[in-house]
């Protein structure tokens, strides 16, 4: 249960792949704007977290890249920073000065057993997380938040063993309907009409065959991995549309672009794309969600908030972040 949230009304983050190699440059503003958002009296409530969908370092999970691409950058954001591991924090140096495995240092900064200084921070004043694995649903007053570990693969990979955890978390989240809105994240998107990456079949498979088995769908699903911002709507048989949101553009320095219907060497031609539309997307900005759940006198209504960044470039100063897309769903 995460402490402060309250019960009528709680505000959060949502952002993802806000790690860089070359510049922290949008890094910092992605921030910056999110901190901002923390002052009283604005439009909407104030946040209460954020929700990390993964790659918070590159090209490898190495600790040395915490101080650089997460503690010092995120030292002025006031709330806690929970997160799901992505495919770059998971991934291996083989040329690592000292060896290490998969998740040693995103356990140590998200996973540890006391909250407590992280040695590789570079001395930030932000502690350690206790969450209780790589894959953990966080409960709060009015959410029950699955958070997936989708591996290092391209298109991810999801364990039996974890499987059968999703399974019986989404059952159990079931159970706490319509008291709770139930939310999944994962780091690979499901869906996407980039042209780096594109939908990942294998992670469509695992959701939709979970979700068939227990009898039990989420109210929407996030992911990152993706450097840009989509929005998709999935209208499923017999009732009921999904919004699934791809948010990864957080920071990295390179933005991924959404394909053209006329581009040839792309197709949404297959029959896990039936019934699925993108509603929205940016890809010419990096940004970031803020997520409303506010219950009403008919149940809770959950509101989606897309900012982006008015300057791109490296000399650019920081101005308001944009509100570019917006969506609102009854859970």
């Amino acid at each position: 249960m995460l402490p402060g949230a309250g019960s009528d009304e709680e505000v959060f983050h949502i952002a993802g792949d806000t790690g860089s190699i070359w510049s922290n440059h949008f890094q910092r503003q992605v921030v910056e704007a999110m901190a901002k958002q923390y002052q009283t009296g604005l439009k909407g409530g104030v946040p209460q977290f954020l929700y990390h969908l993964g790659d918070i370092v590159y090209n490898f999970g190495e600790a040395d890249q915490y101080a650089r691409q997460f503690f010092e950058p995120f030292s002025h954001y006031p709330g806690p920073v929970l997160a799901i591991a992505g495919n770059h924090d998971s991934d291996v140096n083989p040329d690592a000065k000292i060896s290490y495995h998969s998740l040693d240092a995103f356990t140590a900064v998200f996973c540890d057993t006391v909250s407590r200084p992280v040695i590789f921070s570079g001395g930030a004043e932000r502690k350690s997380m206790t969450q209780p694995n790589v894959y953990w649903t966080l409960q709060t007053p009015l959410a029950n938040i699955i958070g997936l570990y989708s591996n290092i693969p391209k298109y991810g990979v999801i364990t039996a063993e974890q499987r059968n955890w999703f399974a019986e978390e989404l059952k159990a989240a079931g159970n706490e309907r319509p008291n709770k809105a139930l939310i999944v994240c994962l780091h690979h998107a499901p869906y996407s009409a980039d042209t780096n990456h594109g939908s990942s079949l294998a992670m469509i498979e695992f959701l939709e065959g979970v979700f068939a088995e227990t009898g039990v769908r989420p109210d929407i699903v996030f992911s990152g991995h993706v450097h840009n911002y989509q929005r998709f709507s999935k209208r499923y048989t017999g009732g009921g549309i999904m919004p699934y949101i791809v948010a990864g553009a957080g920071g990295y320095d390179v933005l991924h672009t959404v394909a053209f219907t006329t581009d040839k060497l792309y197709t949404n031609d297959h029959p896990y794309f039936k019934d699925v539309t993108l509603e929205q997307y940016c890809d010419t900005a990096h940004g970031f969600l803020k997520i409303g759940i506010k219950r009403t006198g008919t149940g809770l209504t959950l509101t989606g908030e897309y900012y982006t960044m008015q300057h791109e470039t490296e000399t650019a100063t920081m101005h308001d972040a944009v509100l570019t897309d917006r969506f609102e769903i009854d859970v």
